[in-house]
């Protein structure tokens, strides 16, 4: 898994105004800024991204802030990679830390049609083609043009009850109130280069390559990164009850390679353009590629956000929130009907020419890297470093 400048870094990078942070052994976290380069240190700006993104104007104070220099952009880069690792060098972890963690699910007509699929066919992947035949069928593939919570879906709920196919996730998809759940715990992401993990147990799982905005405490949208909601198929499809087991599993969450921050050439409405690119590519010579448009989202990514946040929930320390994907692998992998399942092994990477590439490998969530690093280990190398405040 190489991580090259050119790849990982936006299009635009000169203009883009990067944060993240990087492990230095010794120290701990540190946040930084990252430009084509070098990487700087920002510690003494905020001892932490979340305190980071509720500066007032945390892009022009990242702009106006110089910070010692960490090294060479490449060099962190291509020491991130996992199995690389030089301790006496910094190198790059997911950009958030004390953030929540949150995740929009259901919320493009693809993954809808999924979900009932994977329900229909109670987490059995050699019964979702038959199944995925019947449900469109019924419920037809076309549901683009049906606006959540509107008279004419509450129409369409009617008539799908009537023939008995309503579903928890139709009711998430395209009734009044969006799924917002927690992915993972806070401090928990693993970064690019990072391996990310499928539960041992699980036999039906895909990647889910998603944008993530980076909310304030406020409610306010500070920025946006990348992300893979790595998703367990068989587990969510035989009980929605099961969705903390299929969805937060050691090192199951990845978000990078760094944070955009929003300024005056890159906002909300270039979010809402994105065209997220996947591509997994295994071990066995197995490749798949698969495209997620920000732009056939069936809710607003602001929209989500206020459904996050407001009166009867708060997020003190801000929260990061995956949008959804429109990705859902069904090419067969290891034999006819049997859809697509990750490899350990398996390498994906996730990109958009706005916020760079997200690369991880695969494991078991057994076998890759245990979290060991939580808030009270955070706490206590601030405070060793004078940087409590």
């Amino acid at each position: 898994m190489n991580l090259f400048l050119d790849t990982t870094l936006p299009a635009d990078a000169a203009d883009a105004l990067l944060i993240g942070r990087a492990w230095i052994e010794g120290e701990g976290p540190v946040p930084v800024r990252v430009g084509p380069d070098g990487v700087h240190d920002l510690s003494q700006l905020a001892s932490t991204c979340s305190d980071l993104l509720e500066l007032a104007d945390a892009a022009t104070a990242v702009r106006r802030h110089g910070g010692a220099r960490l090294g060479d952009t490449q060099a962190i880069l291509r020491n991130s990679a996992f199995d690389a690792r030089d301790a006496a060098l910094p190198w790059l972890m997911a950009p958030c830390d004390l953030q929540a963690i949150k995740a929009a699910g259901v919320t493009f007509v693809a993954s809808m049609l999924e979900r009932v699929i994977e329900e229909q066919a109670r987490g059995d992947a050699s019964k979702s083609e038959a199944v995925r035949a019947a449900v469109v069928a019924v419920i037809g593939e076309n549901l683009a043009a049906v606006k959540p919570g509107s008279p004419e879906a509450m129409r369409l709920k009617e008539v799908l009850l009537a023939q008995g196919v309503w579903s928890q996730y139709l009711e998430v998809g395209i009734g009044p109130d969006a799924e917002i759940f927690t992915k993972s715990q806070p401090m928990s992401a693993v970064g690019t280069g990072s391996e990310v993990g499928i539960h041992p147990g699980s036999a039906w799982n895909n990647p889910e390559p998603e944008v993530v905005l980076a909310v304030d405490s406020k409610g306010q949208v500070r920025g946006a990164a990348l992300g893979n909601d790595v998703n367990l198929r068989d587990f969510e499809g035989r009980s929605a009850l099961l969705l903390g087991k299929a969805k937060d599993n050691n090192a199951s969450c990845a978000i990078g390679p760094f944070i955009r921050l929003f300024d005056d050439v890159f906002g909300i409405d270039d979010v809402r353009q994105c065209e997220l690119a996947m591509q997994v590519t295994g071990t066995d010579g197995f490749t798949m590629q698969g495209a997620s448009s920000l732009a056939k989202i069936s809710r607003d990514p602001l929209d989500l956000v206020s459904q996050a946040i407001g009166a009867n929930h708060q997020y003190p320390d801000g929260f990061m929130l995956f949008l959804g994907t429109m990705f859902a692998p069904t090419q067969d992998r290891f034999g006819p009907g049997q859809g697509f399942t990750h490899a350990v092994g398996d390498v994906v990477t996730v990109s958009t020419p706005s916020l760079g590439t997200l690369a991880n490998r695969v494991n078991t969530s057994d076998r890759v890297a245990p979290w060991t690093y939580g808030t009270r280990a955070l706490m206590r190398d601030l405070a060793r470093r004078g940087l409590l405040r």
